[in-house]
């Protein structure tokens, strides 16, 4: 827990929820023990939708599609995203999950390995959210940075590992040391980057947002 567990379920008992359908997915997908955006990233997404009105949405790290539908769902009629998923489980949930939502129009769901699949698009994104392996982003940065427009933004997810991402790389256990570092560094990245402005929140498991400069 990054910050108070008694503040958060507060801030969270304040949120006005989502969608009967939504619930129905979060409901799913914490059952089967995998994990989706947090209440309180959740919140957060939302009022970012709303202040930066993107079209074009690029997500890595479909899983069940939650989020995918979270932001079709606030994004407004003309927002259209594209996601990246290689489990083949959670493939075959999300597809089936956009199909009841009525979104498969609202949605493009691409198979493979992410690094592979973002080296072959071409168009210009106005956010992208990451949310896939936490070791991996700072692999997928190069593609991520050039696929986002100018104006656009990065939304990182889950970049304080619970806190652990302030800990000693000894203090840590020994299987968890390479994500630490690559965190650590993706951080210092992101946050030094000369076509970036970002700021890391301790909202949730952290969130890194980004802008992209003009």
């Amino acid at each position: 827990m990054i910050i108070d567990e008694r503040m958060a379920v507060f801030i969270d008992s304040l949120d006005r929820g989502n969608s009967t359908f939504l619930n129905q997915i979060e409901k799913e997908a914490l059952e089967a023990q995998i994990p989706i955006i947090r209440r309180s990233t959740q919140s957060l997404l939302k009022f970012l939708l709303a202040l930066h009105r993107p079209a074009r949405i690029l997500e890595v790290g479909t899983a069940v599609g939650f989020s995918a539908l979270l932001m079709t769902e606030y994004g407004g009629e003309n927002c259209h995203v594209t996601t990246i998923e290689k489990q083949a489980d959670r493939i075959a949930t999300a597809r089936e999950n956009f199909r009841r939502a009525g979104r498969d129009a609202r949605i493009t769901l691409l198979e493979g390995d992410a690094l592979t699949l973002l080296e072959g698009l071409t168009e210009e994104y106005d956010m992208i959210f990451m949310d896939a392996a936490k070791g991996q982003y700072i692999h997928f940065f190069p593609e991520v940075l050039r696929l986002l427009s100018s104006g656009g933004l990065l939304v990182s997810d889950n970049v304080l590992q619970d806190g652990d991402v302030v800990q000693s790389r000894f203090a840590v256990t020994r299987r968890n040391r390479t994500i630490h570092a690559r965190m650590r560094e993706y951080l210092y990245l992101i946050k030094h980057h000369p076509a970036l402005e970002s700021a890391v929140l301790p909202v949730g498991d952290g969130v890194g947002l980004s802008v992209k400069r003009v």
